[in-house]
């Protein structure tokens, strides 16, 4: 999907708090009972999440379908001495050598798997790759976010000699949300242009809890972005804990 946007992902997203990220992790690792030791970053990207908690002392792996994304993540963790373990792989059809402690997946990665179907086969992988009584936490984009925030509108903005325009278009029956981004990076006396086109899906809590359950995982606990709060009418982004229960689920 990102192809030659990933070398200048990390200085598009500098502004995003992945330690903070990494610290709600483990804020909901206690609080649920979830050993910290082995985990997987679901739709890892360039590594930044990853790279936070295998610094708090997790042994991690990385799971994206962009070879590009993980060039990248692999460079960042060489350059730190990290021993993680980067994988190119779809996540609605993942494959691991065992079974992990935790699952995590962060910034809305689930919002791009459009096809309901798809999204319960990731839930079913999760599942079945979870140790007994692990954890599944991720993200979701709400439906406000996408309809309201978003929506039917243009942004554009400059990072660290990057210029990107960003146009979306929201379809309120289908709850689909396309963005048309457009870059510009500074190369030499020129810039280089180039551009992506991304698809979210809006999905309901109720409708992410009926797929949780029906892949055989339970629901412990739902969150606005970041908190141990309730989500609330006007959240753009809730938190999904999810807890394996020893029931595998077919595929």
């Amino acid at each position: 999907m990102y192809g030659g946007f990933a070398h200048v992902y990390d200085r598009l997203m500098d502004d995003v708090p992945y330690g903070k990220w990494a610290d709600q992790y483990y804020r909901l690792f206690r609080r649920f009972g979830c050993r910290a030791g082995l985990g997987l970053d679901l739709g890892c990207g360039t590594g930044a999440i990853t790279m936070e908690l295998a610094r708090r002392g997790a042994d991690m792996i990385g799971v994206d379908l962009s070879a590009d994304m993980l060039a990248v993540a692999k460079e960042k963790a060489a350059a730190e001495g990290l021993d993680i373990l980067y994988l190119n792989q779809d996540m609605r059809d993942f494959e691991l050598y065992g079974t992990v402690d935790f699952i995590v997946s962060s910034l809305d990665c689930m919002n791009y798997v459009t096809n309901k179907n798809d999204l319960k086969r990731v839930f079913r992988l999760a599942n079945n790759y979870l140790e007994p009584g692990g954890l599944f936490i991720f993200d979701v984009n709400t439906e406000y976010k996408l309809g309201t925030i978003l929506g039917s509108n243009a942004f554009t903005g400059e990072s660290d000699g990057v210029f990107w325009a960003w146009q979306n278009f929201y379809d309120k029956k289908a709850r689909l949300c396309d963005f048309y981004l457009t870059f510009f990076e500074k190369d030499g006396e020129g810039y280089r242009r180039f551009d992506e086109v991304h698809t979210e899906r809006a999905y309901s809590v109720g409708e992410l809890t009926g797929m949780l359950e029906g892949a055989g995982l339970k629901v412990e606990g739902v969150f606005h972005e970041l908190t141990m709060q309730k989500p609330r009418e006007n959240s753009q982004r809730v938190m999904f804990v999810a807890r394996e229960q020893g029931k595998e689920a077919p595929l």
